[in-house]
Formats: C-alpha cells, sequence, structure tokens
C-alpha cells in the first residue's frame, strides 16, 4: 500500500479498517521527512519520538473503540505560530527561538482529541509576515513543484509539507491571504474560514481582527473535514462566534463534509472584472476563466460584475494589519519569554538590544510602518481612515452577495515566484496580495484549488469566495469543481533523490 498518495480521510479509512496502523502511516511520513526536507524545509520542528507515542496511543484507542473520527490515527503538521504545549514554538523568529509553551492551542487540541498524530511545527515567514515563506529566521521553505521558486506565505511550510507529502494535512493562518496564496502556489487546497468560525487560541497574533487558522489539504473533503473538526465555539477567545452571532440556522451547522456533492445547477456566481485588468498573467487569467466556463457548463449561472473598492484593498490592510501588529509584537522585550540579548547596559538598552537582534527585517518594517499610522497626529489620516475604507470593503461584497451565491475569481496574479524576486522589493510583494487581503478585511471565507498549469507546468490556484458564516456552498462548488477537474490533477514533481513510493 502506498501510504503517502493517500488523502488523509483515505488513510483514515484504511487505519480505522485495520489495512495499516497510524505508527505505520507515521513511520511512513517521518521516513519521507528524513529523504526530502532537506531540500523543501517545510518543517521547523519535527517531534519524532513524541509523534511515534502518540501514534502508539491512537492504535490503542481505535482498537478500543475510543477513536471513530476520520482522522483518528492520520498524521498532521502544524504551522509555528500555533502553540503546542511542549513543543518549541518559534513563529519563525530568532526572539521566539527557545520559546516552549506550557499550552495547546484550540485547534490544534480538537485535532489531537481527534486522534490526530503531530508530526511537528512548519516553516513560515517570521510572525506571519510575507508572502513567500523567505523571511522565516530559520532559512526559506522551497516549492515542491520547483526549488528555485517559493511556495508562497506565510504558510508556505504547511503547503509545501502538503505538496510534498510530508504530511497527510496541515494547519495553517490566514491574515492577508496566507492560506489561500500558498495553496495556490504549491497546487493543493485549502481553506480560510469565516473570522470567528475557528477560535484563535494559542495563535501567536499578527492582526487579531484578521488572523483565522484553518486547514491545507490534498483535495477539498480533507479540508472540510478537518474543518468541521476545529470549527466549534471557544470561551476563550473572545472572538469565537457562537451560535447567537449567527443569524440563519444553516449557516451556524459545522456539517461541513455534508456539502460534499457535486452539483452547482442553478447556483449564481460572480466574477469580478476588477480581477482581470492589468498586472494577471495571462496563464493565470486563462486558467481561472475558464474555470468560469466549466461552472457554466455544469449548470452555474455566471457572469461578470463590477466589484469596486479592489485598488483600496492592499493600502488599508496594510495600514490595519502592521498597526496591529506593532501593538501584539510589544510583549516580544526580552523580558518573560523568548530571546534576550546577552550585553546590555539598562532596561531601555535591553529593549532595544533585544528587539534589534531578535526581529528580521521584515518584521521591523512593518513595526515600525504600524507604529507610525497609530502615533500622533497620523492616527486620524492613516489608521482611521483605513477602518473607514474596510468598512466599504465589506459593503462592497455584502452588496456583490445580495446577488450572487459565490464570488470566482484567481488567488493571485501570478504563479509561484522565483526564490528572492519578491524579496528584494516589498512592495511587489504587497501587491501580490492583491486578490486576498479584501477577504480578510472583511471577515469572509474562501478556498483555493488548482484550476490548472501554466506554461512551465505550475500550478493556477482558483479561489471561491462565500458570504459570511456561508462554507458550505464554496465547499459545494469547490469540492464540484474538484470532480470535474481531478483527471487533469498532477503531482508535485520530484527532485533527484525524492522518491515518493512508501510501501507497507
Amino acid at each position: 500500500m502506498d501510504i503517502l498518495s493517500l488523502t488523509a480521510v483515505e488513510l483514515g479509512k484504511k487505519i480505522a479498517a485495520g489495512e495499516v496502523t497510524s505508527v505505520e502511516a507515521t513511520r511512513a511520513y517521518l521516513d519521507r521527512i528524513g529523504r526530502v526536507d532537506k531540500d523543501i524545509h517545510a518543517y521547523i520542528t519535527i517531534e519524532t519520538d513524541k509523534a511515534l507515542k502518540a501514534a502508539e496511543e491512537a492504535d490503542r484507542r481505535i482498537a478500543a473503540g475510543e477513536l471513530t473520527g476520520p482522522l483518528a490515527g492520520v498524521p498532521v503538521a502544524i504551522k509555528d505560530n500555533m502553540c503546542i504545549e511542549g513543543t518549541l514554538t518559534t513563529c519563525a523568529s530568532k526572539i521566539l527561538g527557545n520559546f516552549v509553551p506550557t499550552y495547546t492551542s484550540t485547534a490544534v487540541q480538537y485535532l489531537i482529541d481527534a486522534g490526530a498524530v503531530v508530526l511537528g511545527k512548519t516553516n513560515m515567514d517570521e510572525f506571519a509576515m510575507g508572502s513567500t515563506s523567505e523571511t522565516s529566521y530559520f532559512g526559506a521553505t522551497h516549492n515542491p513543484w520547483d526549488l528555485d521558486r517559493v511556495p508562497g506565505g506565510s504558510s508556505g511550510g504547511s503547503a509545501a509539507a502538503v505538496a510534498a507529502d510530508e504530511c497527510a494535512v496541515a494547519l495553517g493562518s490566514d491574515t492577508g491571504g496566507s492560506i489561500r496564496q500558498p495553496a495556490g502556489f504549491c497546487g493543493v487546497t485549502g481553506i480560510k474560514p469565516t473570522y470567528g468560525r475557528v477560535s484563535r487560541y494559542g495563535l501567536i497574533a499578527y492582526g487579531s481582527s484578521l488572523d483565522q487558522i484553518g486547514p491545507l489539504g490534498k483535495d477539498v473533503t480533507d479540508c472540510a473535514t478537518i474543518l468541521e473538526i476545529i470549527s466549534k465555539h471557544d470561551d476563550r477567545d473572545s472572538t469565537s462566534a457562537s451560535e447567537k452571532t449567527i443569524n440563519d440556522a444553516e449557516k451556524s451547522a459545522t456539517d461541513f463534509t455534508s456539502a460534499l456533492i457535486s452539483d452547482v445547477k442553478g447556483m449564481k456566481i460572480g466574477v469580478p472584472r476588477d480581477y482581470f485588468l492589468e498586472g494577471i498573467d495571462e496563464d493565470v487569467k486563462a486558467s481561472v476563466l475558464a474555470a468560469a466556463d466549466k461552472f457554466r457548463e455544469m449548470g452555474a449561472e455566471v457572469e461578470e460584475f463590477d466589484l469596486g473598492m479592489v485598488e483600496y484593498a492592499i493600502p488599508a490592510y496594510y495600514v490595519i494589519a502592521c498597526a496591529e501588529a506593532s501593538s501584539n509584537l510589544e510583549r516580544f522585550d526580552g523580558v518573560k519569554y523568548g530571546y534576550r540579548t546577552a550585553e546590555y547596559s539598562d532596561l531601555h538598552n535591553m529593549y532595544k538590544k533585544t528587539r534589534s537582534e531578535g526581529f528580521g527585517a521584515e518584521v521591523k518594517r512593518r513595526i515600525m510602518l504600524g507604529s507610525f499610522v497609530l502615533s500622533s497626529g497620523y492616527y486620524d489620516a492613516y489608521y482611521v481612515k483605513a477602518l473607514k475604507v474596510k468598512a466599504l470593503i465589506k459593503e462592497a461584497f455584502d452588496k456583490a452577495f445580495e446577488k450572487y451565491d459565490i464570488i470566482l475569481g484567481p488567488v493571485a496574479p501570478t504563479t509561484a515566484l522565483k526564490c528572492g524576486e519578491s524579496l528584494s522589493d516589498p512592495i511587489k510583494m504587497y501587491l501580490g496580495d492583491i486578490y486576498t487581503v479584501a477577504v480578510n478585511l472583511a471577515g469572509l471565507p474562501g478556498v483555493t484549488l488548482p484550476c490548472g498549469y501554466d506554461r512551465n507546468g505550475l500550478p493556477v490556484g482558483l479561489q471561491l469566495l462565500g458570504q459570511t458564516f456561508d462554507e458550505k456552498k464554496i465547499i459545494r462548488a469547490a469540492y464540484t469543481f474538484e470532480q470535474s477537474f481531478k483527471d487533469n490533477m498532477k503531482k508535485a514533481p520530484c527532485s533527484a533523490g525524492m522518491n515518493q513510493t512508501q510501501e507497507v
């Protein structure tokens, strides 16, 4: 049996049926990591002993009938900005290079309670600030489709791990596209849930009003299954949605796997003209519009419309995100935990040297920008104005969803970029988020899945957006498209020495 070729749900079924054990599956993935991760660098921390011990416990509980869920015994990976008790959690930063939490993120705990086996913590842009996974203090992650290209960011490690068969499924976080864009670059599937759908407790914050945890998997079924497990109200997160915050009873239901239906007949899909103007690669444009045509063939009503406010999304997002980041990262000062500079003269000098040595260039850039827009004299001119634009963007989406069930578009203007191509030009990197950041500003759910390939054979990502708490519609549409496209699906090429098959 080729364990690594199975989806997470398929593997869960094999484990439940006794055809393979969790220990065998965990060893297969650990062996795979040992062979290929030196080239891809998807992981920061690999918990070999803990994973095997957890797999043994999962096998015991499955045999005893205590674990019956779809992911019982399945090996998973966790982005390194989600706390796990007793496991190094760094946010890919020197300043947290020795931080071992005493508690576990709620979303991760739900997976562990469901019997999933955590293999380790995946690489990312430092403090989730970046779109390439190159700003990590521990070194860049590489795209399994082409090692000279980036996997996207900031959840690039999670996306690359799934694409390279280094885990069955993974958790990422999305502040401005950080699940969806790397999913598109790596040819996998990712879901950014509605803001508040998944608890942020234990997620080390970047932008508190924008961050959201979500799954990355090999297909829509895997992502819907994980989302169903981790979507619960959490009293420890003040922004966690409860039944009272959702008006529509159907939307409040979290049985997302019930939406895995191949049927879009009568569904109304809007395609924003604003997304296909200057700056988009022709191969990306062609693949996404071909996907729109496919939906039309399958019985959906597809039409173009003017969304508006697109040009204001990037500046509004970066003002708000950086302002929140400057506040959230204030706690990392070398006093209570994390890195502290070796030599200092007084308390103020210790703060200054610790933060100067502990943070990378991109994090410092965003802290300074955030501090500037929050400073006296500039607060109203920038931050307050950005909040007003945020409200207008949400109004634009609300108006669109009065007419359409789903909005369809690209996830990024290009396919995966060459390593170093945008890192030297931060503005170019920021502009690459043009199709994703507005979704976070409006708190909407979105899913990305492959819809084609460019002239270099790199995957093109399709993005489907829904109204708040309406994940079922985008899951249904994504699943329907996936069924029509699966014969064209390709695996990420393996470079020399990356033997993929693991037989048991």
